[in-house]
C-alpha cells in the first residue's frame, strides 16, 4: 500500500504497515516511509 511522504513530497510504499482505528471510527494504516523514515499514514480500508 502507497502513502504520500510529506517530506519527500512523494508517494511511496508503507513500510512497516500496522492498521489502526481512528477516534471516529474510520479505519486507517500507518507506518514508515523506507526512503527517510517519516512516520506516514494513510485513511481507508487497509
Amino acid at each position: 500500500m502507497q502513502a504520500y511522504c510529506l517530506k519527500c513530497r512523494e508517494k511511496r510504499e508503507i513500510s512497516d504497515p500496522q492498521s489502526v482505528t481512528l477516534k471516529n471510527g474510520r479505519p486507517a494504516t500507518q507506518g514508515k516511509c523506507p526512503n527517510c523514515g517519516t512516520k506516514i499514514f494513510r485513511i481507508g480500508k487497509s
